[in-house]
C-alpha cells in the first residue's frame, strides 16, 4: 500500500514539474512559440499543472506532491509520520524526473538560448528578483503558510464535500479549489521569488539544471538555493500549528 502511495506521490509529481517548469520553458526560451507570453500565462499554467499532478495521484496518495504539505499534513494529526519519509523521497526523485523530462522536451530550444543563462535557470527552478535572503525567506515562508493552512482548511469539515456519509477526496472536485490556491498565490504572493513553495519543484529541479548538459548554463544558484528547501518546511510547520489552534 505505502509503496502504490509513493508510486503516485512520484507520477503526479513528475506530472507537476513537467507541466509546471514547461510552461517556464515556453514561455522563455528562444524560438519558443510562447516565448514571451508573460506572468499571467506561468501562474495559470502552474495552477493547472498542480491540478493534473492532484489528479493522477490524489485518489491513491492524496496527491501531497509537496514535502511542506506532507510535513504539514503529519505535524496537524492528519498523515502517519511513518510515511514522511517514503513520500518525500518519491516527491524529490518525481521533481528531478519532471525537470529531466522538460529538457529533453525543449533541448533544441534551450540549445537556442546559451545567450540566455539565467532563463534557462529560471526553466528549473526559482531565483528572486532582488537579492535579500531575509525577505526572501520571508516570501517563501509566508507564501508556503497560506498554501498548507488554505489545504488543511479546504480538507476540514465545513469544506469537504460530501456523497451522503462519504468525504470526496482531492482527486475529484477538491482538486479545483487547490487549482485556484495555487493561481492565486502566483499572482499575489510570487513575484518576489518565483513562489516555490515545494523543494521537490525547486531543489529537484535545481539539480538537474546542475547535472544536465545545457551548453552556455550558469551555476546553478545554490547560494540561494536553500530558501526554497528551508522556508516552505518552516512554512507549513506553521501553517499546521495554526490550523490546530484554529480548528
Amino acid at each position: 500500500m505505502l509503496f502504490q502511495q509513493c508510486l503516485f506521490e512520484f507520477l503526479g509529481t513528475m506530472i507537476l514539474v513537467l507541466m509546471g517548469d514547461g510552461v517556464c520553458a515556453a514561455c522563455t526560451l528562444n524560438k519558443s512559440k510562447a516565448q514571451g507570453a508573460g506572468w499571467v500565462v506561468i501562474t495559470l499554467a502552474w495552477g493547472f499543472a498542480v491540478m493534473c499532478g492532484v489528479l493522477v495521484a490524489g485518489p491513491v496518495s492524496g496527491a501531497h506532491l509537496n514535502p511542506a504539505v506532507t510535513f504539514g499534513l503529519a505535524l496537524a494529526g492528519l498523515f502517519p509520520w511513518c510515511s514522511v519519509v517514503p513520500y518525500i523521497i518519491a516527491q524529490m526523485i518525481g521533481g528531478f524526473v519532471g525537470a529531466v523530462l522538460v529538457y529533453a522536451f525543449y533541448v533544441d530550444h534551450f540549445a537556442a538560448t546559451s545567450d540566455n543563462p539565467d532563463g534557462m535557470l529560471g526553466c528549473f527552478c526559482t531565483m528572486p528578483a532582488i537579492d535579500h535572503k531575509t525577505v526572501n525567506f520571508f516570501s517563501e515562508f509566508l507564501a508556503t503558510f497560506v498554501l498548507v493552512f488554505l489545504i488543511l482548511a479546504i480538507g476540514s469539515k465545513g469544506n469537504t464535500p460530501m456523497a451522503g456519509d462519504v468525504p470526496i477526496g482531492l482527486g475529484a472536485v477538491g482538486a479545483f479549489p487547490v487549482t485556484a490556491v495555487i493561481m492565486s498565490l502566483g499572482m499575489s504572493l510570487g513575484a518576489t521569488t518565483g513562489y516555490a513553495m515545494n523543494p521537490a519543484r525547486d531543489t529537484s529541479p535545481r539539480l538537474a539544471h546542475m547535472v544536465l548538459p545545457i551548453r552556455g548554463k550558469r551555476d546553478s544558484g545554490w547560494s540561494y538555493g536553500w530558501i526554497p528547501a528551508i522556508a516552505p518546511l518552516v512554512g507549513g510547520a506553521f501553517a499546521a500549528a495554526i490550523f490546530l489552534l484554529a480548528f
